[in-house]
């Protein structure tokens, strides 16, 4: 058996340049001055941070599929899979469509064309309502080597900014929309179809916008049973809130660190076609990883949060990377 290795990344942050000819002019007055001294130079180097760290995954290797969010066009997405490329000597496409988002940030994907290609008109995005403008969620019907259709949607929900109760209602929001388009997917592709969702969902597994809007539950058994409404299996419980995963007291128990907290903002769920034997493609849930290596990620202060570069305002430390970590997991193949 064969396996797809996925990641999934908050990269925080990757802007074009200061004075970028790619940037509309609302963008550029929304954006003001929090771009100010941002260099081509900071740009190549955070952009050569993050490329490091996606090499260094799935052994060296690199992820076969990496979803990621916070990058502004498809200039700086392309700049990413150059490094990642010139790191492993693979092939990386993209796949990415602008976001009404107000402060232009896009959430996007990098795959190995080798195995997965995108057909014409396979990329969607879906509004999340909201008055002020947010993230739409990204669907990318990837076909494999084998001719499966593979649902994949790409999440950056609403932001907890204001309060997390007084934004509940925005991920809410966004969470019924997943599950409507989790449902229409099995319609239109058929009800075998396998369905992954990813990204930064701003809350953690057991939040109502997760448990009931989007059906996603830590059950397996609750997601194979299923009848009338389709669910997905959240395959972040088991990391939640457990021991580091090196053992020791100093690894990361979630991806993104709030005032001493670990919060476990990104997730993997996956339905049932990606959960049953003899699937084509089959998610290994004892496969999930928070990734924090190298060592510099993880901040040398009491708590493991990630070591972030900064930009946007916020001080920039070029030793940085995110101020999310990464997960990754595999997901079997029998094509």
């Amino acid at each position: 058996m064969a396996a797809i290795h996925v990641a999934w990344w908050n990269v925080e942050n990757l802007f074009d340049v200061e004075d970028s000819p790619r940037r509309s002019e609302k963008l550029t007055r929304v954006l003001g001055s929090s771009l100010e001294g941002w260099t081509a130079g900071l740009l190549e180097r955070k952009v050569d941070r993050l490329a490091s760290v996606i090499a260094g995954m799935n052994a060296g290797r690199g992820p076969d599929l990496l979803g990621v969010c916070e990058v502004e066009n498809e200039h700086v997405l392309r700049l990413l899979a150059e490094a990642v490329r010139s790191r492993l000597g693979r092939p990386f496409r993209t796949a990415h469509a602008d976001t009404s988002d107000r402060r232009g940030i896009d959430i996007a994907f990098l795959y190995d064309p080798d195995l997965l290609q995108v057909p014409p008109e396979a990329v969607y995005q879906h509004v999340v309502m909201r008055r002020t403008g947010t993230r739409e969620i990204l669907q990318v019907n990837f076909r494999t080597r084998a001719g499966t259709t593979w649902a994949v949607f790409g999440n950056h929900w609403p932001s907890r900014s204001g309060g997390r109760w007084e934004s509940a209602a925005y991920r809410a929001v966004a969470g019924e929309t997943l599950a409507y388009f989790h449902q229409r997917a099995l319609e239109v592709h058929g009800p075998r179809t396998p369905v992954l969702a990813m990204g930064d969902f701003n809350d953690e597994p057991f939040d109502t916008s997760l448990v009931q809007h989007a059906v996603s539950t830590r059950q397996r058994a609750k997601v194979l049973n299923a009848v009338s409404v389709p669910r997905l299996w959240n395959l972040m419980w088991p990391p939640l809130g457990s021991e580091a995963p090196d053992g020791s007291d100093r690894g990361p128990t979630g991806t993104f660190y709030f005032n001493n907290f670990a919060n476990m903002l990104d997730q993997f769920l996956v339905n049932r076609n990606m959960v049953t034997r003899g699937s084509p493609l089959r998610a290994l849930p004892e496969s999930v990883r928070i990734v924090h290596d190298p060592k510099d990620m993880v901040s040398t202060g009491t708590y493991p949060s990630p070591v972030g570069f900064g930009g946007m305002g916020k001080p920039v430390d070029t030793s940085g990377y995110s101020d999310h970590y990464p997960v990754t997991m595999d997901v079997e193949t029998s094509e």
